[in-house]
Protein backbone atom coordinates (compact mmCIF):
# COMPACT_ATOMS: atom_id res chain seq x y z
CA UNK A 1 0.00 0.00 0.00
CA UNK A 2 1.16 3.54 -0.86
CA UNK A 3 1.73 6.08 1.41
CA UNK A 4 -0.24 8.56 -0.36
CA UNK A 5 -3.16 5.44 -0.07
CA UNK A 6 -3.23 5.88 3.83
CA UNK A 7 -5.40 7.85 6.41
CA UNK A 8 -4.58 10.93 7.55
CA UNK A 9 -4.33 9.61 10.80
CA UNK A 10 -1.83 7.18 9.73
CA UNK A 11 -0.13 9.84 7.29
CA UNK A 12 0.83 11.49 11.60
CA UNK A 13 1.27 8.32 13.43
CA UNK A 14 4.23 6.91 10.57
CA UNK A 15 6.64 10.08 10.47
CA UNK A 16 6.18 10.38 14.41
CA UNK A 17 7.25 7.03 14.85
CA UNK A 18 9.86 7.00 12.70
CA UNK A 19 11.36 10.49 14.18
CA UNK A 20 11.16 9.64 17.42
CA UNK A 21 13.42 6.35 16.15
CA UNK A 22 15.99 8.05 14.29
CA UNK A 23 16.20 10.72 16.73
CA UNK A 24 16.41 7.69 20.12
CA UNK A 25 18.98 5.94 17.64
CA UNK A 26 21.08 8.87 17.10
CA UNK A 27 21.20 9.58 20.75
CA UNK A 28 21.94 5.90 21.81
CA UNK A 29 24.43 5.92 19.54
CA UNK A 30 26.58 8.85 20.58
CA UNK A 31 25.73 8.04 23.99
CA UNK A 32 26.90 4.74 23.82
CA UNK A 33 30.28 5.49 21.82
CA UNK A 34 30.99 8.04 24.33
CA UNK A 35 29.91 5.15 27.50
CA UNK A 36 32.56 3.00 24.91
CA UNK A 37 34.84 5.63 25.18
CA UNK A 38 34.69 7.09 28.73
CA UNK A 39 34.21 3.15 30.00
CA UNK A 40 37.73 2.24 27.68
CA UNK A 41 39.54 5.30 29.17
CA UNK A 42 38.75 4.68 32.78
CA UNK A 43 39.51 0.74 32.40
CA UNK A 44 42.99 1.68 30.89
CA UNK A 45 43.62 4.12 33.66
CA UNK A 46 42.54 1.36 36.42
CA UNK A 47 45.20 -0.95 34.45
CA UNK A 48 48.00 1.53 34.99
CA UNK A 49 46.95 2.28 38.64
CA UNK A 50 47.13 -1.27 39.39
CA UNK A 51 50.71 -1.32 37.61
CA UNK A 52 51.36 1.26 40.12
CA UNK A 53 50.27 -0.23 42.48
CA UNK A 54 52.31 -3.40 42.02
CA UNK A 55 55.44 -1.97 41.28
CA UNK A 56 54.87 -0.19 44.95
CA UNK A 57 53.91 -3.05 46.57
CA UNK A 58 56.88 -5.10 45.26
CA UNK A 59 58.92 -2.78 45.73
CA UNK A 60 57.49 -2.35 49.58
CA UNK A 61 58.21 -6.26 49.78
CA UNK A 62 61.36 -6.01 48.42
CA UNK A 63 62.64 -3.25 50.83
CA UNK A 64 60.96 -5.07 53.78
CA UNK A 65 63.47 -7.77 52.87
CA UNK A 66 66.78 -5.96 52.53
CA UNK A 67 65.79 -4.41 55.25
CA UNK A 68 65.70 -7.00 57.56
CA UNK A 69 68.40 -8.80 55.98
CA UNK A 70 70.55 -5.57 56.64
CA UNK A 71 69.99 -5.68 60.00
CA UNK A 72 70.73 -9.11 60.44
CA UNK A 73 73.98 -8.74 59.00
CA UNK A 74 75.16 -5.94 61.01
CA UNK A 75 73.94 -7.85 64.14
CA UNK A 76 77.44 -8.96 66.28
CA UNK A 77 75.69 -11.95 67.13
CA UNK A 78 75.26 -12.93 63.89
CA UNK A 79 78.45 -12.70 62.57
CA UNK A 80 79.59 -14.25 65.47
CA UNK A 81 77.35 -17.15 64.71
CA UNK A 82 78.57 -17.29 61.06
CA UNK A 83 82.10 -17.02 62.07
CA UNK A 84 81.92 -20.30 63.88
CA UNK A 85 81.39 -22.29 60.65
CA UNK A 86 78.97 -24.47 62.51
CA UNK A 87 75.49 -25.48 60.94
CA UNK A 88 73.74 -25.50 64.03
CA UNK A 89 74.75 -22.33 65.51
CA UNK A 90 74.03 -20.86 62.59
CA UNK A 91 70.70 -21.93 62.31
CA UNK A 92 69.80 -21.33 65.85
CA UNK A 93 70.93 -17.95 66.42
CA UNK A 94 69.68 -16.81 62.95
CA UNK A 95 66.51 -18.47 63.28
CA UNK A 96 65.84 -17.12 66.71
CA UNK A 97 66.81 -13.65 65.24
CA UNK A 98 64.59 -14.21 61.67
CA UNK A 99 61.25 -15.36 63.72
CA UNK A 100 61.41 -11.76 65.59
CA UNK A 101 61.69 -9.83 62.23
CA UNK A 102 60.04 -11.79 59.09
CA UNK A 103 56.96 -12.36 57.74
CA UNK A 104 55.25 -16.18 57.53
CA UNK A 105 55.03 -16.06 53.33
CA UNK A 106 58.81 -14.94 53.57
CA UNK A 107 62.12 -17.70 53.37
CA UNK A 108 65.77 -17.27 54.88
CA UNK A 109 68.69 -18.97 53.51
CA UNK A 110 72.31 -18.53 54.72
CA UNK A 111 75.30 -19.21 51.84
CA UNK A 112 78.56 -19.65 51.95
CA UNK A 113 80.52 -17.23 49.25
CA UNK A 114 80.46 -19.84 46.62
CA UNK A 115 76.56 -20.43 47.19
CA UNK A 116 76.26 -23.24 48.74
CA UNK A 117 73.08 -23.43 50.83
CA UNK A 118 74.13 -23.87 54.60
CA UNK A 119 70.71 -23.10 56.66
CA UNK A 120 67.27 -22.71 55.26
CA UNK A 121 64.43 -20.77 57.91
CA UNK A 122 61.12 -19.48 57.25
CA UNK A 123 58.34 -20.92 54.78
CA UNK A 124 59.26 -24.44 52.86
CA UNK A 125 61.32 -23.79 49.61
CA UNK A 126 62.51 -26.16 46.95
CA UNK A 127 66.01 -24.51 47.80
CA UNK A 128 67.72 -27.63 49.70
CA UNK A 129 70.58 -27.38 52.24
CA UNK A 130 74.13 -28.25 50.34
CA UNK A 131 72.56 -27.24 47.34
CA UNK A 132 74.57 -24.40 44.57
CA UNK A 133 72.70 -20.97 44.89
CA UNK A 134 74.25 -19.59 41.51
CA UNK A 135 72.66 -15.89 41.92
CA UNK A 136 74.93 -15.73 44.76
CA UNK A 137 77.99 -15.63 42.40
CA UNK A 138 75.73 -13.43 40.03
CA UNK A 139 75.12 -10.85 42.96
CA UNK A 140 78.96 -10.68 44.19
CA UNK A 141 79.79 -7.98 41.27
CA UNK A 142 77.55 -5.56 43.38
CA UNK A 143 79.05 -6.52 46.40
CA UNK A 144 79.37 -5.06 49.30
CA UNK A 145 75.81 -3.64 48.23
CA UNK A 146 72.57 -5.57 48.48
CA UNK A 147 71.47 -7.24 45.05
CA UNK A 148 67.28 -8.25 44.64
CA UNK A 149 65.81 -9.95 41.68
CA UNK A 150 64.08 -12.71 40.76
CA UNK A 151 64.96 -16.31 40.59
CA UNK A 152 63.56 -19.19 39.26
CA UNK A 153 63.77 -22.87 40.58
CA UNK A 154 61.83 -25.74 38.15
CA UNK A 155 58.50 -24.41 38.36
CA UNK A 156 58.87 -21.78 40.75
CA UNK A 157 59.94 -18.03 40.92
CA UNK A 158 61.20 -16.48 43.51
CA UNK A 159 61.91 -13.29 44.63
CA UNK A 160 65.53 -12.78 47.05
CA UNK A 161 67.37 -10.36 48.13
CA UNK A 162 71.26 -11.22 48.79
CA UNK A 163 72.93 -9.76 51.32
CA UNK A 164 76.77 -10.34 52.14
CA UNK A 165 78.25 -10.90 55.91
CA UNK A 166 81.28 -8.96 56.48
CA UNK A 167 84.01 -9.63 58.74
CA UNK A 168 87.33 -7.95 59.73
CA UNK A 169 90.15 -9.19 58.55
CA UNK A 170 93.31 -8.00 58.85
CA UNK A 171 93.87 -4.44 57.62
CA UNK A 172 90.18 -5.16 55.07
CA UNK A 173 87.30 -6.95 55.51
CA UNK A 174 86.17 -10.34 54.36
CA UNK A 175 82.93 -12.24 52.92
CA UNK A 176 82.23 -14.27 55.52
CA UNK A 177 78.85 -15.70 54.42
CA UNK A 178 75.50 -14.07 52.29
CA UNK A 179 72.29 -13.93 53.36
CA UNK A 180 69.15 -14.37 51.10
CA UNK A 181 65.77 -13.93 51.62
CA UNK A 182 62.74 -13.88 49.63
CA UNK A 183 59.15 -14.72 48.51
CA UNK A 184 57.85 -17.17 46.38
CA UNK A 185 55.68 -15.95 43.82
CA UNK A 186 52.64 -18.35 44.16
CA UNK A 187 48.51 -18.01 43.29
CA UNK A 188 48.77 -16.95 47.11
CA UNK A 189 50.68 -13.49 46.06
CA UNK A 190 48.83 -13.26 42.73
CA UNK A 191 45.74 -13.61 44.42
CA UNK A 192 46.98 -10.90 47.19
CA UNK A 193 47.95 -8.46 44.44
CA UNK A 194 44.57 -8.90 42.88
CA UNK A 195 43.12 -7.69 46.14
CA UNK A 196 45.11 -4.92 46.78
CA UNK A 197 44.98 -3.29 43.37
CA UNK A 198 41.04 -3.33 42.77
CA UNK A 199 40.63 -6.88 41.18
CA UNK A 200 43.75 -6.50 37.95
CA UNK A 201 44.54 -10.03 36.93
CA UNK A 202 48.03 -11.15 36.81
CA UNK A 203 49.99 -13.62 35.32
CA UNK A 204 53.55 -14.33 35.89
CA UNK A 205 55.45 -15.79 32.77
CA UNK A 206 58.91 -16.98 32.12
CA UNK A 207 59.57 -18.11 28.60
CA UNK A 208 56.35 -19.63 27.74
CA UNK A 209 55.77 -21.26 30.92
CA UNK A 210 53.16 -19.59 33.04
CA UNK A 211 54.49 -19.78 36.78
CA UNK A 212 50.62 -18.44 38.78
CA UNK A 213 48.19 -16.68 37.22
CA UNK A 214 44.67 -15.31 39.23
CA UNK A 215 42.66 -16.85 35.93
CA UNK A 216 41.28 -19.83 35.23
CA UNK A 217 43.13 -22.72 33.75
CA UNK A 218 41.66 -22.44 30.45
CA UNK A 219 41.50 -18.81 29.98
CA UNK A 220 45.47 -18.71 31.06
CA UNK A 221 46.24 -21.59 28.58
CA UNK A 222 44.16 -19.36 25.79
CA UNK A 223 45.80 -15.81 26.49
CA UNK A 224 49.25 -16.79 27.25
CA UNK A 225 50.50 -17.60 23.85
CA UNK A 226 48.90 -14.05 22.47
CA UNK A 227 50.41 -12.44 25.56
CA UNK A 228 53.88 -13.32 24.89
CA UNK A 229 53.30 -12.64 21.04
CA UNK A 230 51.75 -9.39 21.31
CA UNK A 231 52.85 -8.03 24.74
CA UNK A 232 49.49 -5.84 24.53
CA UNK A 233 45.53 -7.26 24.77
CA UNK A 234 45.14 -10.55 23.13
CA UNK A 235 41.76 -9.52 22.40
CA UNK A 236 38.91 -7.51 23.12
CA UNK A 237 38.03 -8.89 26.68
CA UNK A 238 40.78 -7.68 28.47
CA UNK A 239 43.07 -4.77 28.57
CA UNK A 240 47.20 -5.83 29.35
CA UNK A 241 49.92 -4.11 30.27
CA UNK A 242 53.31 -6.29 30.68
CA UNK A 243 56.25 -5.67 33.09
CA UNK A 244 59.97 -7.51 32.58
CA UNK A 245 60.75 -9.65 35.24
CA UNK A 246 64.73 -8.88 36.07
CA UNK A 247 66.91 -11.11 37.50
CA UNK A 248 70.31 -10.27 40.26
CA UNK A 249 71.95 -9.63 37.05
CA UNK A 250 69.16 -7.22 36.05
CA UNK A 251 68.69 -9.05 32.87
CA UNK A 252 64.56 -10.08 31.88
CA UNK A 253 63.95 -12.96 33.42
CA UNK A 254 60.35 -13.66 32.82
CA UNK A 255 57.07 -11.19 31.93
CA UNK A 256 54.63 -9.89 34.48
CA UNK A 257 51.15 -9.36 32.85
CA UNK A 258 48.63 -6.87 34.28
CA UNK A 259 44.84 -7.36 33.01
CA UNK A 260 41.96 -5.31 33.22
CA UNK A 261 38.94 -7.10 32.06
CA UNK A 262 36.13 -5.64 30.51
CA UNK A 263 33.45 -7.54 31.46
CA UNK A 264 32.28 -4.70 33.94
CA UNK A 265 32.08 -2.29 31.55
CA UNK A 266 30.26 -4.63 28.78
CA UNK A 267 28.00 -5.37 31.44
CA UNK A 268 27.27 -1.32 32.13
CA UNK A 269 26.86 -0.84 28.02
CA UNK A 270 24.12 -3.92 27.62
CA UNK A 271 22.48 -1.93 30.63
CA UNK A 272 22.59 1.26 28.71
CA UNK A 273 20.76 -0.07 25.97
CA UNK A 274 18.35 -2.20 27.66
CA UNK A 275 17.73 1.37 29.34
CA UNK A 276 18.05 3.27 26.12
CA UNK A 277 15.83 0.69 24.37
CA UNK A 278 12.75 1.07 27.12
CA UNK A 279 13.11 4.74 27.41
CA UNK A 280 13.01 4.81 23.31
CA UNK A 281 9.74 2.25 23.57
CA UNK A 282 8.28 4.25 26.30
CA UNK A 283 8.96 7.55 24.53
CA UNK A 284 7.52 6.33 21.18
CA UNK A 285 4.17 4.70 23.22
CA UNK A 286 3.96 7.84 24.77
CA UNK A 287 4.60 10.13 21.64
CA UNK A 288 2.22 8.33 19.65
CA UNK A 289 -0.68 7.84 22.50
CA UNK A 290 -0.51 12.00 22.27
CA UNK A 291 -0.21 11.78 18.70
CA UNK A 292 -3.72 9.83 18.22
CA UNK A 293 -5.97 11.73 20.27
CA UNK A 294 -4.54 14.90 19.23
CA UNK A 295 -4.48 13.95 15.93
CA UNK A 296 -7.89 12.44 16.50
CA UNK A 297 -9.40 15.49 18.46
CA UNK A 298 -8.05 17.54 14.94
CA UNK A 299 -9.66 14.65 12.66
CA UNK A 300 -12.80 14.66 13.97
CA UNK A 301 -13.87 18.17 12.16
CA UNK A 302 -11.62 17.10 9.22
CA UNK A 303 -14.06 13.58 9.12
CA UNK A 304 -16.90 15.87 9.36
CA UNK A 305 -16.42 17.58 6.96
CA UNK A 306 -15.63 14.44 4.47
CA UNK A 307 -18.36 13.70 5.14
CA UNK A 308 -20.49 17.17 4.28
CA UNK A 309 -18.52 17.04 0.72
CA UNK A 310 -19.75 13.26 0.24
CA UNK A 311 -23.41 14.33 1.13
CA UNK A 312 -22.46 17.27 -1.36
CA UNK A 313 -21.64 14.98 -4.03
CA UNK A 314 -24.92 13.18 -3.40
CA UNK A 315 -26.56 16.37 -4.25
CA UNK A 316 -27.75 16.51 -0.42
CA UNK A 317 -27.15 20.82 -0.57
CA UNK A 318 -28.75 21.07 2.66
CA UNK A 319 -25.77 19.17 4.92
CA UNK A 320 -24.63 21.45 7.47
CA UNK A 321 -21.18 21.23 9.41
CA UNK A 322 -21.37 21.29 13.34
CA UNK A 323 -18.58 23.61 14.00
CA UNK A 324 -17.22 23.54 17.69
CA UNK A 325 -14.36 25.71 17.81
CA UNK A 326 -13.04 28.79 16.70
CA UNK A 327 -9.47 27.56 15.18
CA UNK A 328 -8.38 27.41 11.18
CA UNK A 329 -10.66 23.67 11.58
CA UNK A 330 -13.62 25.91 12.53
CA UNK A 331 -13.97 28.90 10.33
CA UNK A 332 -13.01 25.92 7.35
CA UNK A 333 -16.46 24.56 8.51
CA UNK A 334 -18.23 27.94 8.72
CA UNK A 335 -16.93 28.68 5.41
CA UNK A 336 -18.32 25.47 4.15
CA UNK A 337 -21.30 26.00 5.42
CA UNK A 338 -21.64 29.18 3.62
CA UNK A 339 -20.28 27.42 0.50
CA UNK A 340 -23.14 25.14 0.84
CA UNK A 341 -25.39 27.84 1.31
CA UNK A 342 -24.67 29.44 -1.39
CA UNK A 343 -24.43 26.81 -3.96
CA UNK A 344 -28.41 25.53 -2.24
CA UNK A 345 -29.31 28.76 -3.25
CA UNK A 346 -27.51 28.60 -6.91
CA UNK A 347 -28.82 25.28 -7.23
CA UNK A 348 -32.60 26.51 -6.51
CA UNK A 349 -32.12 29.05 -9.09
CA UNK A 350 -31.12 27.32 -11.81
CA UNK A 351 -33.69 24.88 -11.44
CA UNK A 352 -36.25 27.82 -11.44
CA UNK A 353 -34.55 28.94 -14.50
CA UNK A 354 -34.43 25.87 -16.06
CA UNK A 355 -37.89 24.54 -15.54
CA UNK A 356 -39.05 27.98 -17.44
CA UNK A 357 -36.72 27.72 -20.60
CA UNK A 358 -37.85 23.91 -20.20
CA UNK A 359 -41.35 25.26 -20.52
CA UNK A 360 -40.44 27.24 -23.57
CA UNK A 361 -38.43 25.02 -25.52
CA UNK A 362 -41.33 22.07 -25.01
CA UNK A 363 -43.87 24.88 -26.65
CA UNK A 364 -41.58 25.80 -28.98
CA UNK A 365 -41.19 21.70 -30.35
CA UNK A 366 -44.82 21.14 -29.32
CA UNK A 367 -45.85 24.24 -31.98
CA UNK A 368 -42.73 22.72 -34.33
CA UNK A 369 -43.89 19.47 -34.68
CA UNK A 370 -47.43 20.34 -34.27
CA UNK A 371 -47.26 22.97 -37.45
CA UNK A 372 -47.09 20.24 -40.43
CA UNK A 373 -49.94 18.02 -39.55
CA UNK A 374 -52.19 21.41 -39.04
CA UNK A 375 -51.52 22.72 -42.16
CA UNK A 376 -52.10 19.78 -43.77
CA UNK A 377 -55.73 19.80 -41.73
CA UNK A 378 -56.12 23.03 -42.48
CA UNK A 379 -55.64 23.08 -46.21
CA UNK A 380 -57.23 19.86 -46.63
CA UNK A 381 -60.26 21.53 -44.53
CA UNK A 382 -60.00 24.58 -47.24
CA UNK A 383 -59.60 22.82 -50.07
CA UNK A 384 -62.67 20.86 -48.95
CA UNK A 385 -65.12 24.06 -48.20
CA UNK A 386 -64.33 26.16 -51.00
CA UNK A 387 -65.01 23.85 -53.84
CA UNK A 388 -66.89 21.32 -55.49
CA UNK A 389 -64.43 18.22 -55.75
CA UNK A 390 -64.44 15.00 -57.12
CA UNK A 391 -65.17 11.99 -54.79
CA UNK A 392 -61.29 10.31 -55.06
CA UNK A 393 -60.06 13.90 -54.02
CA UNK A 394 -62.65 14.08 -51.39
CA UNK A 395 -61.25 11.07 -50.05
CA UNK A 396 -57.67 11.65 -50.58
CA UNK A 397 -57.90 15.02 -48.51
CA UNK A 398 -60.23 13.08 -45.58
CA UNK A 399 -57.33 10.52 -45.88
CA UNK A 400 -54.50 13.61 -45.30
CA UNK A 401 -56.92 15.12 -42.48
CA UNK A 402 -57.38 11.78 -40.60
CA UNK A 403 -53.60 10.30 -40.85
CA UNK A 404 -52.46 13.86 -40.07
CA UNK A 405 -54.90 14.23 -36.74
CA UNK A 406 -53.90 10.78 -35.95
CA UNK A 407 -50.59 11.96 -35.59
CA UNK A 408 -51.09 15.12 -33.69
CA UNK A 409 -53.21 12.14 -30.98
CA UNK A 410 -50.41 10.13 -31.07
CA UNK A 411 -47.40 12.71 -30.82
CA UNK A 412 -49.61 14.31 -27.57
CA UNK A 413 -50.10 10.50 -25.92
CA UNK A 414 -46.48 9.84 -26.27
CA UNK A 415 -45.97 13.16 -24.40
CA UNK A 416 -48.34 12.57 -21.58
CA UNK A 417 -46.80 9.01 -21.16
CA UNK A 418 -42.71 10.21 -20.77
CA UNK A 419 -44.28 13.27 -18.32
CA UNK A 420 -45.80 10.66 -16.38
CA UNK A 421 -43.03 8.39 -16.33
CA UNK A 422 -45.62 5.27 -18.29
CA UNK A 423 -45.63 3.50 -21.04
CA UNK A 424 -49.28 2.42 -21.40
CA UNK A 425 -49.64 1.25 -25.60
CA UNK A 426 -50.25 -1.96 -26.86
CA UNK A 427 -47.31 -4.17 -27.56
CA UNK A 428 -47.59 -6.71 -30.49
CA UNK A 429 -45.99 -8.59 -32.58
CA UNK A 430 -44.63 -6.71 -35.91
CA UNK A 431 -42.53 -7.21 -38.81
CA UNK A 432 -39.51 -5.21 -38.44
CA UNK A 433 -38.95 -4.75 -42.29
CA UNK A 434 -42.98 -4.22 -42.30
CA UNK A 435 -41.91 -0.83 -39.79
CA UNK A 436 -39.20 0.32 -41.25
CA UNK A 437 -40.94 0.61 -44.26
CA UNK A 438 -44.08 2.62 -43.09
CA UNK A 439 -41.32 5.11 -41.40
CA UNK A 440 -39.79 5.73 -44.59
CA UNK A 441 -43.03 6.76 -46.23
CA UNK A 442 -43.25 9.25 -44.00
CA UNK A 443 -40.05 10.97 -45.45
CA UNK A 444 -40.01 9.37 -49.00
CA UNK A 445 -41.52 12.26 -50.83
CA UNK A 446 -38.70 14.70 -49.47
CA UNK A 447 -36.38 12.29 -49.40
CA UNK A 448 -36.84 11.67 -53.33
CA UNK A 449 -36.45 15.37 -53.56
CA UNK A 450 -33.18 15.12 -52.14
CA UNK A 451 -31.67 12.39 -54.07
CA UNK A 452 -31.66 10.19 -50.87
CA UNK A 453 -31.98 6.42 -50.76
CA UNK A 454 -32.99 4.08 -48.77
CA UNK A 455 -31.38 0.25 -48.63
CA UNK A 456 -33.15 -2.25 -46.78
CA UNK A 457 -30.79 -5.43 -45.35
CA UNK A 458 -34.01 -6.59 -43.29
CA UNK A 459 -34.57 -10.49 -43.31
CA UNK A 460 -38.41 -10.77 -44.09
CA UNK A 461 -39.91 -12.57 -41.59
CA UNK A 462 -38.17 -11.17 -38.66
CA UNK A 463 -40.22 -9.96 -35.96
CA UNK A 464 -40.69 -8.96 -32.51
CA UNK A 465 -42.99 -7.67 -30.06
CA UNK A 466 -43.36 -3.53 -29.90
CA UNK A 467 -45.43 -0.65 -29.96
CA UNK A 468 -45.80 -0.42 -33.55
CA UNK A 469 -46.74 3.61 -33.43
CA UNK A 470 -44.05 4.22 -31.09
CA UNK A 471 -41.16 2.26 -33.22
CA UNK A 472 -41.99 4.23 -35.84
CA UNK A 473 -41.92 7.32 -34.56
CA UNK A 474 -38.46 6.36 -33.64
CA UNK A 475 -37.38 5.01 -36.87
CA UNK A 476 -39.16 8.30 -38.57
CA UNK A 477 -36.92 10.53 -36.35
CA UNK A 478 -33.78 8.68 -37.48
CA UNK A 479 -34.43 8.88 -41.73
CA UNK A 480 -35.84 12.57 -41.14
CA UNK A 481 -32.20 13.72 -39.30
CA UNK A 482 -30.56 11.71 -42.03
CA UNK A 483 -32.42 13.29 -44.60
CA UNK A 484 -32.32 16.99 -43.47
CA UNK A 485 -28.39 16.68 -43.21
CA UNK A 486 -27.88 15.07 -46.98
CA UNK A 487 -28.78 17.70 -48.82
CA UNK A 488 -26.61 16.57 -51.88
CA UNK A 489 -28.03 13.48 -51.84
CA UNK A 490 -26.97 9.99 -50.35
CA UNK A 491 -27.88 6.61 -48.80
CA UNK A 492 -29.81 5.55 -45.85
CA UNK A 493 -28.96 1.83 -44.77
CA UNK A 494 -30.83 -0.11 -42.35
CA UNK A 495 -29.40 -3.61 -40.74
CA UNK A 496 -31.03 -5.97 -38.49
CA UNK A 497 -30.41 -9.29 -37.55
CA UNK A 498 -31.30 -11.88 -35.01
CA UNK A 499 -29.24 -12.60 -31.95
CA UNK A 500 -29.72 -15.50 -28.88
CA UNK A 501 -32.72 -13.03 -27.23
CA UNK A 502 -32.59 -9.62 -28.77
CA UNK A 503 -33.12 -8.57 -32.57
CA UNK A 504 -30.01 -5.51 -33.18
CA UNK A 505 -30.77 -2.89 -35.78
CA UNK A 506 -27.91 -0.99 -37.45
CA UNK A 507 -28.90 2.68 -39.04
CA UNK A 508 -26.32 4.29 -40.95
CA UNK A 509 -25.88 7.28 -43.55
CA UNK A 510 -23.30 8.72 -45.43
CA UNK A 511 -23.71 12.18 -44.07
CA UNK A 512 -21.13 14.60 -42.16
CA UNK A 513 -21.27 12.50 -39.04
CA UNK A 514 -21.68 13.76 -35.33
CA UNK A 515 -19.35 15.88 -33.99
CA UNK A 516 -17.66 14.94 -31.67
CA UNK A 517 -18.34 17.76 -29.03
CA UNK A 518 -22.04 16.79 -28.83
CA UNK A 519 -21.61 13.09 -29.17
CA UNK A 520 -21.91 12.44 -25.06
CA UNK A 521 -24.65 14.35 -24.75
CA UNK A 522 -26.42 13.30 -28.08
CA UNK A 523 -28.99 11.86 -26.10
CA UNK A 524 -29.68 14.14 -23.38
CA UNK A 525 -32.78 16.37 -24.00
CA UNK A 526 -32.37 20.01 -26.14
CA UNK A 527 -29.46 18.64 -27.50
CA UNK A 528 -28.90 19.77 -31.30
CA UNK A 529 -26.26 19.45 -34.06
CA UNK A 530 -26.62 21.67 -37.15
CA UNK A 531 -30.40 21.24 -37.40
CA UNK A 532 -32.60 23.94 -38.78
CA UNK A 533 -35.59 22.84 -37.20
CA UNK A 534 -36.26 21.54 -34.23
CA UNK A 535 -35.58 21.33 -30.59
CA UNK A 536 -33.10 18.28 -29.94
CA UNK A 537 -36.10 16.09 -28.44
CA UNK A 538 -36.10 13.21 -30.57
CA UNK A 539 -33.13 11.16 -30.07
CA UNK A 540 -34.00 11.76 -26.51
CA UNK A 541 -37.53 9.93 -26.60
CA UNK A 542 -36.37 7.80 -29.42
CA UNK A 543 -33.66 5.78 -27.00
CA UNK A 544 -36.37 6.74 -23.71
CA UNK A 545 -38.89 4.20 -26.37
CA UNK A 546 -36.08 1.68 -26.84
CA UNK A 547 -35.50 1.41 -22.71
CA UNK A 548 -39.29 1.52 -22.26
CA UNK A 549 -39.22 -1.63 -24.54
CA UNK A 550 -36.52 -3.52 -22.69
CA UNK A 551 -33.75 -2.56 -24.74
CA UNK A 552 -31.51 -0.17 -25.87
CA UNK A 553 -29.70 2.47 -28.11
CA UNK A 554 -26.53 4.25 -28.69
CA UNK A 555 -24.06 5.72 -31.12
CA UNK A 556 -20.73 4.55 -33.34
CA UNK A 557 -18.72 6.81 -33.22
CA UNK A 558 -15.98 5.40 -35.23
CA UNK A 559 -17.69 4.90 -38.36
CA UNK A 560 -17.71 7.11 -41.27
CA UNK A 561 -21.61 9.17 -41.06
CA UNK A 562 -23.87 8.77 -38.52
CA UNK A 563 -24.68 5.29 -37.53
CA UNK A 564 -26.68 4.45 -34.39
CA UNK A 565 -27.26 0.84 -32.91
CA UNK A 566 -30.51 -0.51 -31.71
CA UNK A 567 -31.50 -3.30 -29.46
CA UNK A 568 -35.00 -4.96 -28.92
CA UNK A 569 -35.73 -8.13 -26.92
CA UNK A 570 -37.39 -10.55 -29.11
CA UNK A 571 -39.55 -12.22 -26.03
CA UNK A 572 -42.68 -10.16 -24.63
CA UNK A 573 -41.29 -7.76 -21.91
CA UNK A 574 -43.99 -7.92 -18.47
CA UNK A 575 -45.80 -4.02 -18.93
CA UNK A 576 -44.75 -1.88 -16.17
CA UNK A 577 -46.37 1.28 -15.83
CA UNK A 578 -44.84 4.17 -12.90
CA UNK A 579 -47.53 6.03 -11.26
CA UNK A 580 -46.96 9.66 -11.88
CA UNK A 581 -46.66 11.40 -8.26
Amino acid sequence: MSFSRLSLLWKILLPTSIVLTVVFAAAGWIVQSSVIKTTTQSVEHEARASFQAYESLWKARADRLATVSRILSTMASVRAAFGTGDRATIRDTAGELWSKVSTEDAFFLVADPQGKIIVSLGAPVSIHLNEDFPEVQMAGARFPDQASGFVQRGGELFQVVVTPVYVQAGSGTGLLDVLVAGYAVDSRVAAQLKEETGGSDFVFVTGRQVITSTLPRDVVAQLTPRLIEKQSSPNDDYLALATPLMDIRGQPLGQLFILRSFEAARQSIRTLRRDIVVLWLSALIAALLVTYFVARRIMRPVAELDRAAAEIARQNYGYRVDVRSGDELGRLGETFNGMCESIQQAREELTRQERISTIGRLSSSIVHDLRNPLAAIYAGAEMLFDGNLPMHKVRRLANNIYRASRGIQDMLQQLLHISRGSSAGLTEVCSVRDVVSAAWSVVETEADAQNVSLIIDVPDGLECPMERARMERVFCNLFENAVEVMTGGGTVRIQAKPEASAVVIVVQDTGPGIRPEVRGRLFQPFVTFGKKNGLGLGLALSRQTLLDHGGDMWVNGTAPGAEFHMRLPRERRPEIRIAAS
